[in-house]
C-alpha cells in the first residue's frame, strides 16, 4: 500500500546504492579510511550485521561489495541461490546505518573492484586470511591493510535455509 501523504519521507537508502558504472568514482570519493568488504548476504542475520558493524569501526567509511544473481549462481551455493535478487539485497544492506556505499559485481570475485578503488583496509570474516583472500595482496602493496575479523556469531546462510526446510 502506498500513500500519497507528502508528510511521509522518501526511504533515505537508495541513494547509498551504486550502479557499477559509478562504482569506483563514488568509492574514491568517500572519507578515509575506507574500508572494504565484499559477500552474497543473501539473508541478512547477527553474524552479517555484527561483522559489518565491526568492519565500519575500522574506518571512517565502509564500502560492501555484492555478488550479482548470476555471480552467486556461479559460485554453486545451489540452484535456488540466490533466495533474494540483487536489488533486494543491496537495499537491505544500504539501509543499515553502518554501511555508506553498496556496489554490485558479477564477476566470480571482487578482484577486479578492489584493485581499482584500493581500500585502505580490505576486511573478510575469520575463515580468510591475507593469502586466500583476492585482492589483499594488491592492497598491502599500495599501503592498505588486510584484516580478518573472527566470527562472533557462528551463523550460516546455508544452515538457516536447511532449517527453515526442515532439512
Amino acid at each position: 500500500m502506498t500513500t500519497d501523504d507528502p508528510s511521509v519521507p522518501e526511504p533515505r537508502y537508495p541513494a547509498k546504492i551504486a550502479q557499477a558504472r559509478d562504482a569506483v568514482a563514488r568509492m574514491r570519493a568517500l572519507p578515509r579510511p575506507c574500508v572494504f568488504t565484499n559477500g552474497v548476504f543473501d539473508v541478512l542475520h547477527r553474524g552479517h550485521v555484527t561483522y559489518l558493524e565491526q568492519a565500519r569501526g575500522l574506518g571512517a567509511s565502509l564500502v560492501v561489495a555484492v555478488n550479482t544473481d548470476r555471480s552467486v549462481r556461479s559460485l554453486g551455493k545451489g540452484a535456488e541461490r540466490p533466495l533474494n535478487p540483487l536489488d533486494d539485497r543491496m537495499a537491505v544492506l544500504a539501509a543499515l546505518a553502518c554501511v555508506d556505499l553498496v556496489v554490485p559485481f558479477d564477476e566470480e570475485t571482487p578482484r577486479e573492484l578492489i584493485v581499482a578503488c584500493l581500500p585502505d583496509i580490505l576486511v573478510k570474516g575469520g575463515d580468510y586470511d591475507a593469502t586466500t583472500t583476492v585482492g589483499a595482496a594488491e592492497v598491502i602493496a599500495a599501503g592498505g591493510r588486510f584484516i580478518a575479523i573472527p566470527f562472533r556469531y557462528e551463523r550460516s546462510t546455508t544452515a538457516l535455509i536447511a532449517k527453515a526446510r526442515g532439512s
